[in-house]
């Protein structure tokens, strides 16, 4: 990103910049700090707690002692089922949690932060891939992962994912927004000192999502019901149920 464009970011469409975190072959201590520094950064900003309300919902009515089998998309380090790992047992629901992640030194990392989480398990995997589109669950997680696909493959991607989930799709991703992004670079600016966190937060927000363009996706997927809110910081929530 060059100068320029960091003082006077475009808004009026979705940018089509690479962020560092999209190369797969990304490891080592510089993927596991920043990882880590993501996780910070979801959690301050209170990110977590927009997918969690969204399960909520969609097990309104569900029965607790029956096992729900959740899939969290570009799952990361694990860090979000591992907050609701805990959430889950304090509420008494039997999760069954499988994070997928394209970058298998990604699903390492995750694996041995989760080791003391019987009910989360690991794939490295392509969502693009057959194998994956054979797999059903209950719920499909998909949490700051939407904004790395184009137009396109993202109608195509989560009319796959509400096919594939028996209760619903919990979409938790960017408002593409000049405030969310200077907003953003202060915040860096205090909190975060890490290069790739910094830059691919700025690009991610410039990847992000207008409302009417969420709602333009979800007019070509046959779901019975889509809840799309505005949430703090700078988030959509997408449910598709």
């Amino acid at each position: 990103m060059d100068s320029h464009s960091m003082l006077k970011p475009d808004t009026s469409r979705r940018t089509d910049q690479i962020e560092i975190m999209d190369d797969f072959e990304l490891k080592g201590s510089e993927l596991r700090k920043t990882l880590r520094d993501l996780e910070k950064i979801n959690s301050w900003l209170g990110g977590n707690k927009i997918t969690r309300k969204g399960i909520e919902k969609l097990l309104h009515n569900h029965t607790k002692g029956r096992i729900v089998k959740i899939a969290d998309i570009g799952c990361g380090n694990g860090a979000m089922m591992r907050k609701l790992a805990i959430w889950g047992r304090k509420k008494g629901y039997s999760f069954e949690f499988v994070g997928i992640d394209a970058n298998s030194h990604t699903i390492q990392i995750a694996e041995e932060l989760s080791k003391y989480y019987p009910e989360i398990s690991f794939l490295s995997l392509n969502i693009l891939s057959d194998e994956f589109q054979k797999m059903e669950f209950d719920i499909i997680l998909c949490t700051l992962t939407l904004h790395h696909f184009r137009d396109k493959e993202i109608i195509s991607l989560v009319k796959q994912f509400h096919a594939q989930s028996r209760l619903g799709v919990v979409i938790n991703d960017l408002h593409r927004s000049k405030i969310a992004y200077f907003l953003f670079q202060a915040f860096c600016s205090v909190f975060v000192n890490n290069e790739i966190a910094r830059k691919d937060g700025l690009v991610s927000i410039l990847r992000g999502f207008k409302k009417r363009e969420i709602e333009k996706f979800s007019g070509h997927i046959p779901a019975s019901d889509h809840h799309i809110k505005w949430k703090w910081a700078f988030r959509y929530q997408w449910i598709i149920m």
